[in-house]
């Protein structure tokens, strides 16, 4: 039988991790927030202080914990409102850029 870690490193999408895990959840969220549910469990994961690799249940334990947390993140909230990637997390997911820095990032002409 193969070991936990294998078992995670088969797994590939926000459903596979949530099936492998036995945590209920709706289509429609994961539609939406997949990556991000994704990257919030290992942000989580990586908070924790894990059980021994030797004790499988106790880290599937820890992992579906988590899991569970990230995705209810985003079951009462959005991706927008979690900031969970870069662009949402610059000035509310707007960039700001000044006319002064467009202007001095183009080719300047050749004087003929």
């Amino acid at each position: 039988m193969e070991n936990f870690v294998q078992q995670l490193k088969a797994l590939s999408s926000a459903e596979d991790f949530l099936q492998y895990f036995g945590v209920p959840f709706e289509q429609s969220v994961v539609n939406v927030s997949r990556l991000h549910i994704l990257k919030r469990f290992f942000q989580y994961i990586r908070q924790q202080t894990l059980p021994s690799a030797d004790d499988e249940l106790a880290l599937y334990t820890v992992y579906r914990e988590q899991l569970v947390k990230a995705y209810a993140d985003f079951v009462k909230s959005t991706p927008a409102q979690e900031k969970v990637f870069k662009v949402f997390q610059d000035v509310g997911g707007k960039q700001h850029v000044t006319l002064d820095s467009l202007k001095t990032s183009l080719p300047q002409r050749a004087v003929a």
